[in-house]
């Protein structure tokens, strides 16, 4: 809820910006931009975060190796991603590099949700309302990225 909460405020934010004369921010695809940047920056700091890292760590499909690795380098993805979208040069690039990342990391969503891994203090999250998120983060990154 919280990546939802984020993306929406940075939207929000943005575009009421954008109405009180901030040209760079005077249409909806630039405070996408900035509102999935926000998210990317919320979502990623839970990598570094104890207790949050934990929980990232463990969603990590058993079969691979190095999950801590895994989880410090999509991480580290993320927060160059969110800088890349507030570049307008680079924020069709970040865009799409995030989608595919989303996609990317998917299966750990999947892993997390089949095991029943808790994030936090909050239960795991069922399969269904996870895929329906990702696919409406990934359709935003897209939406981003378009000229």
């Amino acid at each position: 809820m919280a990546p939802l909460i984020a993306l929406v405020t940075g939207f929000v934010v943005a575009r009421l910006t954008g109405l009180l004369g901030i040209e760079a921010l005077d249409s909806w695809q630039p405070a996408l931009r900035v509102g999935l940047a926000v998210m990317f920056v919320v979502t990623a700091s839970a990598h570094f975060v104890p207790g949050l890292r934990a929980n990232l760590v463990a969603m990590v499909p058993p079969g691979l190796p190095r999950p801590e690795l895994l989880v410090t380098v999509t991480g580290v993805l993320e927060l160059a991603g969110a800088v890349g979208l507030l570049i307008p040069a680079t924020a069709p690039w970040a865009a799409i590099a995030l989608a595919l990342l989303m996609v990317l990391m998917f299966p750990a969503n999947v892993s997390a949700a089949r095991r029943k891994v808790p994030f936090g203090k909050r239960p795991a999250t069922p399969l269904v309302p996870r895929t329906a998120e990702q696919i409406f983060f990934i359709a935003l990154a897209v939406a981003a990225a378009l000229q």
